[in-house]
């Protein structure tokens, strides 16, 4: 429960991120003001490695809970 739990919030929050993300990107591309755009590039940054750490954590919980069931199951055959 706790694993699925995580997911999704997980989930969530990149979603959040990608919102974040997309949005930086829009004024990267669309911004008048120096300042704003330098800005949003950081921000784009940012939100791009925090969503990249997401997927990894996520990708890490899963592969422990796997090996995790997978010694319960050799440990407790049938």
């Amino acid at each position: 429960k706790a694993v699925k739990a995580f997911q999704s919030e997980n989930i969530d929050y990149m979603k959040c991120l990608e919102e974040s993300y997309t949005a930086a990107e829009e004024t990267v591309k669309n911004g008048t003001e120096e300042a704003d755009v330098t800005a949003a590039q950081d921000a784009y940054t940012k939100g791009i490695d925090a969503y990249n750490d997401a997927v990894s954590k996520e990708e890490e919980v899963a592969g422990q809970f796997n090996v995790e069931i997978r010694e319960y199951k050799a440990a407790n055959p049938g």
